[in-house]
């Protein structure tokens, strides 16, 4: 484990959470097997393909809204109930739903943001676990824009979001010209 904040924001590094062909394996499954949708977003009153695709999960059929998205849920698999049980004994956190996200290639990306919205509570854990492609992770102060890190997310890698992180921290996962593969992250939240 590698700690990257540390004051009252915690953001835990986990390489290697899942061997490469654990993470090979899980990858391929989550692939086939889940319903990606890709939404549209509205920025300043245009409407925008969301550059990425999505799917949400929960285990109390609540549905999650951001960015003037709201997503119905699918129950748990049970791959994603293995994963969740996995993560929760590292995290100390019992989740209740997650969001995958689809990373197509180097063009897909999601804007700078925190996981602040209400349903979330105050000072929400956020499980992220890294599935194929490797991809930068980059973050700033939401106060401070000098404060800044980046995290090479690797396949098979867990990134714990845990204390005031959401409510001090902003990040993205940026486009690259680079070339490179898929990419699925699976965020896990604790919706109230």
């Amino acid at each position: 484990m590698k700690t990257v904040v540390n004051v009252t924001s915690h953001i835990h590094y986990y390489p290697n959470f899942y061997t490469n062909e654990e993470a090979s394996s899980l990858f391929d499954i989550l692939l086939q097997e889940t319903p990606w949708q890709q939404d549209y977003l509205t920025i300043f009153g245009k409407r925008y393909l969301q550059p990425r695709l999505t799917s949400w999960y929960a285990l109390n059929q609540k549905t999650y809204s951001y960015s003037g998205i709201t997503m119905q849920p699918h129950p748990f698999t049970p791959v994603l109930s293995q994963i969740a049980e996995k993560i929760a004994c590292s995290s100390k956190t019992n989740f209740n739903s997650c969001l995958m996200n689809l990373y197509r290639d180097g063009k897909d990306s999601n804007g700078w943001h925190a996981d602040n919205e209400p349903e979330l509570g105050i000072n929400p854990v956020i499980a992220s676990l890294s599935l194929g492609a490797e991809r930068f992770f980059k973050l700033k102060h939401h106060n401070d824009a000098a404060l800044q890190h980046k995290i090479l997310l690797e396949h098979g890698s867990l990134l714990l979001m845990t204390g005031d992180t959401q409510h001090q921290w902003l990040h993205t996962l940026a486009k690259t010209a680079k070339p490179i593969g898929p990419r699925i992250n699976l965020t896990f939240r604790v919706i109230l």
